[in-house]
Protein backbone atom coordinates (compact mmCIF):
# COMPACT_ATOMS: atom_id res chain seq x y z
CA UNK A 1 0.00 0.00 0.00
CA UNK A 2 2.81 2.30 0.86
CA UNK A 3 4.70 1.50 -2.79
CA UNK A 4 0.78 2.29 -4.66
CA UNK A 5 0.99 5.76 -2.31
CA UNK A 6 4.56 7.01 -3.21
CA UNK A 7 3.93 5.81 -6.76
CA UNK A 8 1.06 7.83 -6.84
CA UNK A 9 2.57 10.45 -5.50
CA UNK A 10 5.27 10.61 -7.87
CA UNK A 11 3.47 10.79 -11.07
CA UNK A 12 2.30 14.39 -10.54
CA UNK A 13 6.44 15.57 -10.28
CA UNK A 14 7.41 13.57 -13.15
CA UNK A 15 4.66 15.33 -15.08
CA UNK A 16 5.35 18.98 -13.21
CA UNK A 17 9.04 17.98 -14.36
CA UNK A 18 8.09 17.25 -18.14
CA UNK A 19 5.95 20.29 -18.62
CA UNK A 20 8.71 22.71 -16.53
CA UNK A 21 11.59 21.06 -19.36
CA UNK A 22 8.78 21.85 -21.83
CA UNK A 23 8.10 25.14 -21.46
CA UNK A 24 11.98 25.96 -20.80
CA UNK A 25 12.62 23.89 -24.39
CA UNK A 26 9.87 26.16 -25.85
CA UNK A 27 11.75 29.48 -24.68
CA UNK A 28 15.15 28.36 -26.26
CA UNK A 29 16.02 30.49 -29.23
CA UNK A 30 16.50 26.91 -31.88
CA UNK A 31 12.93 26.66 -30.53
CA UNK A 32 11.56 30.34 -30.84
CA UNK A 33 13.09 30.52 -34.57
CA UNK A 34 11.49 27.21 -35.44
CA UNK A 35 7.94 28.75 -34.33
CA UNK A 36 8.85 31.82 -36.33
CA UNK A 37 9.09 29.95 -39.43
CA UNK A 38 5.85 28.36 -39.07
CA UNK A 39 4.12 31.13 -37.78
CA UNK A 40 5.51 33.54 -41.03
CA UNK A 41 4.25 30.70 -43.45
CA UNK A 42 0.76 30.09 -41.56
CA UNK A 43 0.45 34.11 -42.16
CA UNK A 44 1.98 33.75 -45.68
CA UNK A 45 4.40 35.72 -45.40
CA UNK A 46 6.94 36.63 -47.87
CA UNK A 47 10.13 35.96 -45.75
CA UNK A 48 12.56 33.43 -47.19
CA UNK A 49 15.70 31.71 -46.62
CA UNK A 50 17.50 31.40 -50.27
CA UNK A 51 18.02 27.97 -51.67
CA UNK A 52 21.38 27.98 -51.84
CA UNK A 53 21.64 29.47 -48.32
CA UNK A 54 19.55 26.99 -46.56
CA UNK A 55 22.02 24.23 -47.93
CA UNK A 56 25.11 26.07 -46.89
CA UNK A 57 23.52 25.66 -43.43
CA UNK A 58 22.82 22.08 -43.93
CA UNK A 59 26.24 21.90 -44.83
CA UNK A 60 27.57 23.83 -42.22
CA UNK A 61 25.69 21.86 -39.72
CA UNK A 62 26.39 18.25 -40.52
CA UNK A 63 29.98 19.26 -40.74
CA UNK A 64 30.73 20.12 -37.15
CA UNK A 65 28.25 17.77 -36.26
CA UNK A 66 30.27 15.13 -37.82
CA UNK A 67 33.84 16.43 -36.94
CA UNK A 68 33.02 16.76 -32.98
CA UNK A 69 31.58 13.01 -33.15
CA UNK A 70 34.68 11.94 -34.58
CA UNK A 71 37.24 13.89 -31.92
CA UNK A 72 34.72 12.75 -29.25
CA UNK A 73 35.13 9.09 -30.49
CA UNK A 74 39.53 9.74 -30.60
CA UNK A 75 39.18 10.97 -27.14
CA UNK A 76 36.98 7.98 -25.84
CA UNK A 77 38.81 5.02 -28.08
CA UNK A 78 36.44 2.00 -29.25
CA UNK A 79 35.30 -0.60 -26.84
CA UNK A 80 32.56 -2.46 -26.84
CA UNK A 81 30.37 -0.06 -25.60
CA UNK A 82 30.53 2.32 -28.57
CA UNK A 83 30.29 -1.00 -31.04
CA UNK A 84 27.21 -2.03 -28.81
CA UNK A 85 25.81 1.16 -29.13
CA UNK A 86 26.40 0.94 -33.16
CA UNK A 87 24.50 -2.66 -33.77
CA UNK A 88 21.69 -1.13 -31.39
CA UNK A 89 21.76 1.46 -34.21
CA UNK A 90 21.62 -0.76 -36.91
CA UNK A 91 18.88 -3.38 -35.36
CA UNK A 92 16.91 -0.18 -34.45
CA UNK A 93 16.62 1.11 -37.61
CA UNK A 94 15.83 -2.26 -39.70
CA UNK A 95 12.89 -2.88 -37.06
CA UNK A 96 11.38 0.17 -36.63
CA UNK A 97 9.88 0.46 -39.91
CA UNK A 98 7.74 -2.14 -39.30
CA UNK A 99 6.03 -1.64 -36.40
CA UNK A 100 5.38 1.92 -38.13
CA UNK A 101 4.11 0.06 -40.87
CA UNK A 102 1.74 -2.04 -38.56
CA UNK A 103 0.26 0.88 -36.97
CA UNK A 104 -0.06 3.16 -40.10
CA UNK A 105 -2.15 -0.12 -42.20
CA UNK A 106 -4.26 -0.31 -38.61
CA UNK A 107 -4.63 3.47 -37.69
CA UNK A 108 -4.53 5.03 -41.43
CA UNK A 109 -6.09 4.04 -45.07
CA UNK A 110 -2.96 4.97 -46.44
CA UNK A 111 -2.26 2.71 -49.39
CA UNK A 112 0.86 -0.06 -49.45
CA UNK A 113 3.53 1.97 -50.88
CA UNK A 114 2.58 4.69 -49.01
CA UNK A 115 2.55 3.02 -45.51
CA UNK A 116 6.05 1.69 -46.86
CA UNK A 117 7.18 4.87 -47.17
CA UNK A 118 5.93 6.68 -44.66
CA UNK A 119 7.40 3.84 -42.30
CA UNK A 120 10.72 4.29 -43.93
CA UNK A 121 10.83 7.38 -42.48
CA UNK A 122 10.39 6.64 -39.05
CA UNK A 123 13.26 4.30 -39.14
CA UNK A 124 16.01 6.80 -40.05
CA UNK A 125 16.95 9.95 -38.30
CA UNK A 126 16.66 13.80 -38.06
CA UNK A 127 20.37 14.74 -37.48
CA UNK A 128 18.38 18.65 -36.30
CA UNK A 129 16.54 16.55 -34.31
CA UNK A 130 19.40 15.20 -32.40
CA UNK A 131 21.62 18.74 -32.05
CA UNK A 132 18.42 19.80 -30.01
CA UNK A 133 18.26 17.03 -27.97
CA UNK A 134 22.14 17.83 -27.32
CA UNK A 135 21.87 21.22 -26.68
CA UNK A 136 19.12 20.30 -24.07
CA UNK A 137 21.42 18.00 -22.33
CA UNK A 138 24.30 20.80 -22.42
CA UNK A 139 21.61 23.66 -20.93
CA UNK A 140 20.71 21.24 -18.09
CA UNK A 141 24.49 20.08 -17.60
CA UNK A 142 24.30 16.28 -18.13
CA UNK A 143 27.15 14.44 -19.85
CA UNK A 144 26.78 12.07 -23.11
CA UNK A 145 28.61 9.99 -24.77
CA UNK A 146 29.93 12.24 -27.87
CA UNK A 147 30.28 8.89 -30.14
CA UNK A 148 27.01 8.71 -30.95
CA UNK A 149 27.22 10.83 -33.66
CA UNK A 150 28.40 7.57 -35.27
CA UNK A 151 25.26 5.98 -34.11
CA UNK A 152 23.56 8.54 -35.93
CA UNK A 153 25.19 8.01 -39.09
CA UNK A 154 24.35 4.00 -39.45
CA UNK A 155 20.74 4.78 -38.90
CA UNK A 156 20.50 7.26 -41.24
CA UNK A 157 20.48 3.97 -44.45
CA UNK A 158 18.97 0.79 -42.81
CA UNK A 159 15.07 1.98 -42.60
CA UNK A 160 15.36 2.68 -46.45
CA UNK A 161 15.64 -1.25 -47.47
CA UNK A 162 13.32 -2.09 -44.72
CA UNK A 163 10.79 -0.17 -46.25
CA UNK A 164 11.48 -1.49 -49.64
CA UNK A 165 11.38 -5.00 -48.06
CA UNK A 166 7.70 -4.41 -46.99
CA UNK A 167 6.88 -3.35 -50.50
CA UNK A 168 8.52 -6.13 -52.19
CA UNK A 169 6.64 -8.32 -49.88
CA UNK A 170 3.39 -6.79 -49.55
CA UNK A 171 2.66 -5.32 -53.15
CA UNK A 172 1.69 -7.05 -56.10
CA UNK A 173 2.43 -4.21 -58.20
CA UNK A 174 4.49 -5.03 -61.40
CA UNK A 175 6.94 -1.60 -60.38
CA UNK A 176 7.25 -3.56 -56.93
CA UNK A 177 8.80 -6.77 -58.89
CA UNK A 178 11.31 -4.84 -61.18
CA UNK A 179 12.42 -2.81 -58.16
CA UNK A 180 13.67 -5.71 -56.46
CA UNK A 181 15.48 -6.47 -59.64
CA UNK A 182 17.05 -3.45 -60.16
CA UNK A 183 18.59 -1.62 -57.31
CA UNK A 184 21.81 0.24 -58.79
CA UNK A 185 20.42 3.61 -58.39
CA UNK A 186 19.20 2.98 -54.91
CA UNK A 187 22.13 1.98 -53.24
CA UNK A 188 23.81 5.01 -54.97
CA UNK A 189 21.15 7.07 -53.82
CA UNK A 190 21.93 5.66 -50.16
CA UNK A 191 25.11 5.28 -50.25
CA UNK A 192 26.69 8.41 -52.11
CA UNK A 193 23.62 10.69 -50.45
CA UNK A 194 25.19 14.10 -49.99
CA UNK A 195 24.66 13.91 -46.18
CA UNK A 196 25.45 10.98 -45.48
CA UNK A 197 29.27 11.46 -47.12
CA UNK A 198 29.36 14.71 -46.02
CA UNK A 199 28.48 13.35 -41.90
CA UNK A 200 31.05 10.20 -42.48
CA UNK A 201 33.68 12.06 -43.71
CA UNK A 202 33.33 14.10 -41.28
CA UNK A 203 33.35 12.24 -38.97
CA UNK A 204 36.51 10.03 -40.37
CA UNK A 205 38.67 13.54 -40.18
CA UNK A 206 37.60 14.43 -36.49
CA UNK A 207 38.56 11.03 -35.55
CA UNK A 208 42.09 10.98 -37.49
CA UNK A 209 42.93 14.22 -36.26
CA UNK A 210 41.40 14.22 -32.19
CA UNK A 211 41.59 16.93 -30.09
CA UNK A 212 44.37 18.93 -32.28
CA UNK A 213 42.34 19.20 -35.33
CA UNK A 214 39.48 20.45 -33.19
CA UNK A 215 41.80 23.42 -31.51
CA UNK A 216 42.81 24.45 -35.27
CA UNK A 217 38.96 24.92 -35.96
CA UNK A 218 37.22 25.34 -33.17
CA UNK A 219 36.64 29.19 -33.72
CA UNK A 220 34.34 28.25 -36.57
CA UNK A 221 32.66 25.25 -35.59
CA UNK A 222 31.86 25.58 -31.67
CA UNK A 223 31.08 29.54 -30.75
CA UNK A 224 28.65 29.91 -34.27
CA UNK A 225 27.15 26.67 -34.14
CA UNK A 226 23.96 27.54 -32.11
CA UNK A 227 23.30 30.62 -33.93
CA UNK A 228 23.61 28.68 -37.27
CA UNK A 229 21.40 25.97 -35.77
CA UNK A 230 18.69 28.84 -35.27
CA UNK A 231 18.95 29.77 -38.67
CA UNK A 232 18.33 26.39 -40.39
CA UNK A 233 15.64 25.96 -38.00
CA UNK A 234 13.98 29.48 -38.86
CA UNK A 235 13.94 27.84 -42.29
CA UNK A 236 12.84 24.08 -41.31
CA UNK A 237 9.61 25.92 -39.87
CA UNK A 238 9.10 27.77 -43.16
CA UNK A 239 9.27 24.40 -44.83
CA UNK A 240 7.02 22.62 -42.37
CA UNK A 241 4.25 25.53 -42.39
CA UNK A 242 4.03 25.81 -46.11
CA UNK A 243 3.76 21.90 -45.80
CA UNK A 244 1.43 21.68 -43.57
CA UNK A 245 -0.96 24.30 -44.94
CA UNK A 246 -0.88 23.08 -48.86
CA UNK A 247 -1.35 19.37 -47.49
CA UNK A 248 -4.11 19.83 -44.21
CA UNK A 249 -6.72 18.52 -46.22
CA UNK A 250 -4.70 14.62 -46.13
CA UNK A 251 -3.85 14.96 -42.72
CA UNK A 252 -6.78 12.72 -41.02
CA UNK A 253 -6.77 11.95 -37.50
CA UNK A 254 -5.39 8.53 -37.48
CA UNK A 255 -1.96 10.20 -39.45
CA UNK A 256 -1.67 12.92 -36.88
CA UNK A 257 -2.21 10.50 -34.45
CA UNK A 258 0.42 8.18 -35.67
CA UNK A 259 3.08 10.97 -36.18
CA UNK A 260 2.71 11.69 -32.25
CA UNK A 261 2.82 8.15 -31.38
CA UNK A 262 5.36 6.34 -32.96
CA UNK A 263 7.88 8.24 -31.87
CA UNK A 264 7.02 7.74 -28.59
CA UNK A 265 7.06 4.18 -29.09
CA UNK A 266 10.35 4.42 -31.01
CA UNK A 267 11.49 6.59 -27.40
CA UNK A 268 10.84 3.64 -25.52
CA UNK A 269 12.54 1.24 -28.12
CA UNK A 270 15.65 3.41 -27.76
CA UNK A 271 15.71 3.16 -23.59
CA UNK A 272 15.25 -0.43 -23.91
CA UNK A 273 18.29 -0.55 -25.84
CA UNK A 274 20.20 1.93 -24.09
CA UNK A 275 19.42 -0.01 -20.89
CA UNK A 276 20.82 -2.43 -22.05
CA UNK A 277 23.76 -1.46 -23.53
CA UNK A 278 24.95 0.68 -20.55
CA UNK A 279 24.68 4.22 -21.55
CA UNK A 280 24.56 7.47 -19.24
CA UNK A 281 21.67 9.09 -18.38
CA UNK A 282 22.64 11.65 -21.52
CA UNK A 283 23.43 8.71 -24.05
CA UNK A 284 19.91 7.17 -23.17
CA UNK A 285 18.29 10.74 -23.99
CA UNK A 286 20.29 10.64 -27.48
CA UNK A 287 19.11 7.40 -28.23
CA UNK A 288 15.87 7.52 -27.71
CA UNK A 289 15.84 10.87 -29.71
CA UNK A 290 17.79 9.35 -32.83
CA UNK A 291 14.87 5.85 -32.34
CA UNK A 292 11.96 9.04 -32.07
CA UNK A 293 13.16 11.05 -35.04
CA UNK A 294 11.80 10.79 -38.41
CA UNK A 295 14.04 11.72 -41.72
CA UNK A 296 13.30 14.43 -43.77
CA UNK A 297 16.41 14.85 -45.59
CA UNK A 298 17.98 11.66 -46.68
CA UNK A 299 15.24 9.48 -46.89
CA UNK A 300 12.83 11.48 -49.06
CA UNK A 301 15.53 11.69 -51.46
CA UNK A 302 16.46 8.20 -51.50
CA UNK A 303 12.12 7.80 -51.50
CA UNK A 304 12.35 9.38 -54.91
CA UNK A 305 14.60 7.17 -56.37
CA UNK A 306 13.02 4.11 -55.08
CA UNK A 307 9.13 4.91 -54.81
CA UNK A 308 8.85 7.07 -56.71
CA UNK A 309 4.67 6.87 -57.12
CA UNK A 310 4.61 6.99 -53.43
CA UNK A 311 2.99 10.80 -52.26
CA UNK A 312 5.75 13.07 -51.44
CA UNK A 313 3.20 15.19 -49.53
CA UNK A 314 2.29 12.66 -47.17
CA UNK A 315 5.34 11.90 -45.94
CA UNK A 316 7.43 15.25 -46.15
CA UNK A 317 4.55 16.50 -44.02
CA UNK A 318 4.61 13.17 -41.37
CA UNK A 319 7.96 13.66 -40.78
CA UNK A 320 8.84 17.17 -40.57
CA UNK A 321 5.15 19.06 -40.17
CA UNK A 322 4.12 16.50 -37.14
CA UNK A 323 6.85 14.80 -35.57
CA UNK A 324 9.74 17.35 -36.18
CA UNK A 325 7.12 20.11 -33.93
CA UNK A 326 6.66 17.39 -31.23
CA UNK A 327 10.24 16.17 -30.56
CA UNK A 328 11.04 19.82 -30.90
CA UNK A 329 8.60 21.14 -27.91
CA UNK A 330 7.23 18.17 -25.92
CA UNK A 331 9.45 14.81 -27.36
CA UNK A 332 12.75 15.84 -25.77
CA UNK A 333 11.63 17.02 -22.41
CA UNK A 334 9.44 13.69 -22.18
CA UNK A 335 12.72 11.14 -23.16
CA UNK A 336 14.95 13.03 -20.76
CA UNK A 337 12.40 12.71 -17.96
CA UNK A 338 11.79 9.40 -18.72
CA UNK A 339 15.36 8.44 -18.83
CA UNK A 340 16.41 10.19 -15.56
CA UNK A 341 13.33 8.41 -14.02
CA UNK A 342 14.73 5.20 -14.92
CA UNK A 343 18.28 5.64 -15.14
CA UNK A 344 17.75 7.59 -11.39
Amino acid sequence: MARENQIKQGRPEVIETILGLAAQNLLSPIILFFALGLGAAFVRSDLTIPEAAAKSLSIYLLFAIGFKGGVSVSAHGIDATLILSMIAGLILSFALPFLAFALLRGMTRLSTVDAAAVAGHYGSISIVTFVAATSVLQSQGIASEGYLVAVAAVMEAPAILSALWIVARFSSSAEAKEREQDTQGLWREILLNGSIVLLVGSFLIGFMTGEDGLKEIESFIVSPFKGVLCLFLLDMGLVAGRGLRASAHQLRPGLISFGILMPVLGSAAGLIAASLIGLSTGGAVLLMTLSASASYIAVPAAMRVALPEANPSIYLTMSLGITFPFNLTLGIPLYLSVAQAVGG
